[in-house]
């Protein structure tokens, strides 16, 4: 069976490295699923789950807030500033952060904090549906 190594990289730390058999994580353009054999591409990132299905068939599941995919002939790379492992993402703290970024939205004026805020917010929305959708898929 064909597999690809793929390693995930976070700002603080490595987070994967090992074989799969196939990744699949939000494109900028669309979900991307990347098989052994697929086309050079780098790509950037939009926050959701990366799934990586790994040779025995087991998937690792990652929240991944943005960043950048480098596919190379038999290498899958994703470079995040942030990546939590499935296991390690806390629903309550995604939305107690969203609801203390809300606010800070309403108390800033600068047009540059409230870009920052929003794009924060929109990963901190990302990252809560992806908790819930990950504890939904856990139940089945």
């Amino acid at each position: 069976m064909a597999t690809l190594h793929v390693d995930v990289v976070s700002a603080e730390e490595s987070i994967f490295a090992g074989t799969a058999t196939f990744v699949a994580l939000p494109g900028e353009s669309g979900e991307l699923g990347i098989l052994p054999g697929h086309t050079p591409l780098i790509s950037r990132i939009r926050p959701g789950t990366l799934k990586i299905v790994m040779d025995d068939g087991r998937e690792e599941l990652i929240f991944v807030a943005g960043g950048i995919l480098e596919v190379q002939p038999g290498t899958v790379t994703v470079l995040s500033d942030t990546a939590i492992r499935a296991a390690d993402l806390d629903e309550a703290k995604a939305l107690a952060a969203r609801e203390r970024a809300e606010q800070a939205l309403v108390d800033t004026k600068d047009k540059a904090s409230v870009a920052a805020v929003e794009a924060e917010l929109a990963m901190l929305a990302a990252q809560v549906a992806a908790a819930r959708r990950i504890r939904e898929m856990a139940r089945r």
